[in-house]
Order: C-alpha cells, then sequence, then structure tokens
C-alpha cells in the first residue's frame, strides 16, 4: 500500500466517518424495502412520487452517507486540512441527515407536509453543516492539488443542488411549483450525478487507485483539466437548456466523453497495478467502469428514444457507476481506518486490513447487488419479476451491513486492551468511537 502524500497528523477521529458508513446500508436495505412493497408500474416513471422517493433514500440515504463520511476523512488526511470540531459537526449533521431522509420518504409518501417541509430543513441544515466548513477549511489550502481541485469543485456542485434540493422538497410541501420546477430538478439530479459525486470519484480516485491497488499514476493532463472540462460541460449543458434546448445533446456528449476516457484509465490501471490480486473491490470498480460507459452514452443520445427509458439510464449511472463505487469503496475504508486508527494508538497485534471482512460474505454480497441491478434493467420491461431482485439487493445490503460493522467490531475489541507501544508523545489526534 503506498501512503505517500497522507497527512495522519490531521486525521478526525474515527467516530466521525464511521457513523456515515455505519448508517449508509441501513438506508439500502429500506430502499429495497420499498422497492418491494410498491406497485412496479409505479416505477416506470421518474415523477411519480414512488420513483422520487426511491431515489433519495437511494442518493442521499446510502450514496450521500458514504461520500460525507469519506469526504470526512479525507480532507484532513489528503489534503492537509483541519476542521474545526469535526466530530461534533460530523454527530450534528448525521443526526439530522437521518430524521431528513425519513422525514421525506414518509412525508412524500403520506403527502405530509409539515414532514416534507420539515425534511427540507433537515437535510439542508445537515448537509451544509459539512459542505460549508468543508469548503472553507479547503480554502486555505496552500498547495492545492489535483484531488483537492476535485473535492472543492465536488462541494461546490454539492452545494448547489442541496439548494436546488431545499426548494423543491418545499415545493412539494407547499403544492406550489414554479414555471422553472422541471428544469431544476433535471439540473439537481444532472449535477448530483457527474457534478457532486462523478467529480468526487474522478478525485478521489487519483489517489485511492495508487494507494489501494499500487496502480499507476494518473498522468498530468487528466490530473489537471478534466475536471475542469467537465464542470465546463455540465455549465454548457445548463445553458443551452435554458436558451437553446434543441442543442443541450452537444454538451451532454461532451461531458460523457471524459466519463467514457476515464472509465477507461480505471480499466488500464487496474490491469496494470503491481499487485494483481483480485478482490471484490476490484470487481466493483471494474463493474463501475462498464456501466459508467453504457450510463453515460445511453444518457447522451435519451434526447432521441422515449424519455421514460430515462430510469434505466439512472439505474445504469446511479446503481452501476456510483452504487457500486461506494460499496466497492466501504470494503476499503472501513478496514484501513481501524488499521490506521489503532496503529496510531500504538496497537500492532492488529488483524490486516484483508482480514477483517469475510472474503466469502463480500464476494457473496457482490453477486446479489450486481443479480440486483440487471434485475432492475429487466424490471423495467417485465414488472412482475421487480419483487424478486428487490429482495436480492435488500439481502445484499444486510450482508453489506454486516461486513462493515465487523471491522469496527475488531476496533471496540482491541481499544480496550493496552497497547504494545506508548504513543502519547507523538503528534497525532486519534480518538476512539464513543
Amino acid at each position: 500500500m503506498d501512503l505517500n502524500g497522507l497527512s495522519a497528523d490531521q486525521a478526525p477521529p474515527i467516530s466521525a466517518p464511521i457513523r456515515f458508513f455505519l448508517t449508509a446500508p441501513i438506508f439500502g436495505v429500506i430502499a429495497g424495502l420499498l422497492i418491494l412493497l410498491c406497485d412496479p408500474q409505479m416505477l416506470i416513471s421518474r415523477y411519480s412520487i414512488e420513483s422520487i422517493v426511491i431515489t433519495h433514500a437511494i442518493t442521499i440515504g446510502f450514496l450521500g452517507f458514504v461520500m460525507l463520511g469519506a469526504l470526512t476523512q479525507m480532507l484532513p488526511v489528503l489534503a492537509g486540512v483541519k476542521i474545526s470540531k469535526i466530530d461534533t459537526v460530523a454527530k450534528v449533521a448525521h443526526i439530522f441527515l437521518v430524521f431528513g431522509t425519513l422525514f421525506m420518504i414518509f412525508g412524500l409518501l403520506e403527502d405530509h407536509s409539515k414532514l416534507i417541509l420539515a425534511s427540507s430543513v433537515f437535510l439542508g441544515i445537515g448537509f451544509l453543516a459539512l459542505i460549508v466548513p468543508m469548503l472553507l477549511a479547503l480554502s486555505k489550502v496552500v498547495h492545492v492539488t489535483a484531488s483537492v481541485r476535485a473535492m472543492i469543485t465536488s462541494l461546490v456542485f454539492a452545494f448547489l443542488i442541496v439548494l436546488m434540493g431545499m426548494h423543491l422538497l418545499a415545493s412539494y410541501g407547499t403544492d406550489k411549483f414554479s414555471s422553472l420546477h422541471v428544469l431544476l430538478a433535471n439540473v439537481h439530479s444532472v449535477w448530483a450525478i457527474f457534478g457532486f459525486a462523478g467529480v468526487l470519484i474522478i478525485g478521489v480516485s487519483f489517489h485511492v487507485l495508487p494507494m489501494f491497488y499500487v496502480a499507476p499514476r494518473f498522468k498530468p493532463f487528466c490530473k489537471q483539466k478534466v475536471v475542469w472540462l467537465i464542470s465546463f460541460g455540465l455549465l454548457l449543458w445548463l445553458v443551452l437548456n435554458i436558451f437553446l434546448e434543441s442543442y443541450s445533446t452537444v454538451a451532454k456528449i461532451w461531458v460523457a466523453l471524459f466519463f467514457w476516457a476515464f472509465a477507461t484509465t480505471v480499466f488500464l490501471k487496474l490491469y496494470r497495478r503491481r499487485r494483481p490480486i483480485s478482490d471484490v473491490t476490484v470487481w466493483y470498480w471494474r463493474t463501475a467502469a462498464i456501466f459508467m460507459t453504457l450510463g453515460t452514452f445511453a444518457w447522451a443520445i435519451n434526447d432521441y428514444y422515449d424519455s421514460r427509458y430515462i430510469v434505466i439510464v439512472s439505474i445504469l449511472i446511479g446503481g452501476g457507476f456510483i452504487f457500486s463505487i461506494m460499496s466497492g469503496m466501504l470494503y476499503k475504508i472501513v478496514p484501513f481506518l481501524v488499521w490506521f486508527h489503532l496503529n496510531a494508538k500504538g496497537y500492532m497485534s492488529i488483524p490486516t486490513m484483508n482480514d477483517m471482512i469475510d472474503k466469502r460474505l463480500a464476494k457473496t454480497q457482490f453477486i446479489l447487488f450486481l443479480i440486483s441491478l440487471v434485475g432492475f434493467v429487466v424490471s423495467f420491461f417485465i414488472p412482475s419479476i421487480l419483487p424478486i431482485f428487490a429482495i436480492t439487493f435488500i439481502v445484499s445490503m444486510l450482508i453489506l451491513e454486516y461486513n462493515v460493522i465487523a471491522p469496527v467490531l475488531i476496533y471496540r475489541k482491541i481499544i480496550k486492551t493496552k497497547p504494545e507501544f506508548d504513543m502519547s508523545a507523538f503528534n497525532i489526534s486519534v480518538e476512539g468511537i464513543e
């Protein structure tokens, strides 16, 4: 493992990111239950309340929690910046996000205006409580690396989509929709997928692939230009949608091209890594690259076919690309955090990262997830079989939750024992899970 460039002395308490990682699969289970219990015909339209609820149970409840947890850990370590009282901030944000997401789910399903409005406020506070301090901290970085630049760009998009999301939720709560509601909803979803999640994944991969997989480093052009080119394409897409909608496909193809290039780069780097040992996380990265290529291509040309097929595009990109990356990274980040924090406290008799998670269970979880993903696409054409794949998805999320908990239990067990070395003389701020 290549740990060059990590600022260990800035590491936040393990409890700050881990609470997000432990919560994410639970919302995956909730999303699966919602899919299982709803009328499959209602999910064919992206504008149905059921589709909106399930989509956000996944995008906020799972993807959002994993990304915020990862940022909580990576900003201090990769960027070398310290967010004041990060454990308290993360705890408060986590509480607001959990209740905000639950309020949104039940508020929209039950058409309860007060719950919907409360969810808008809670989610806004939860997201902004982390996003704003992160942006302020990053603004003070002297040496701006490619990963830092990508994280800043991603968080700017996150800030904007949170404001849009609050407005869109409030519209459902007050039952007052502006003439720009559909456009705003489209911008919200596209910028969330490509601007927030997509750019963040690309930026983080600059460090993650060489660090965890000993893969070749990215070339300067990719690290210095791609994030700006994607951002330009997303802004161009917005302008064209407002003024020249018939030409918006040009911007979509522009954005898609750079994500295709990134997918190809990921494949090549994983193939050329110096330690060609395959595990479930490599499978997830390769799966993500495949679905990213398929999904962005389908999105780029979706103006030329029935608009309802955008649901399939969402499954390919949101599930196949982003969900795969986030699931795979949980298998790397959580064991790494446990090892990192125990090692920093002077514990030497620590299980290796590979030994903290049952490999057979991880592979079973990946296979069930992949079956679910393909099944969701097929179910768009044969809705009656959707419950089968909802069940496989629920089981995969339950296994993922177990696999995330396992390393944490190892941490709690070891931290109760006496460390082999006294690390109190070293300036490494690492706290336990409270």
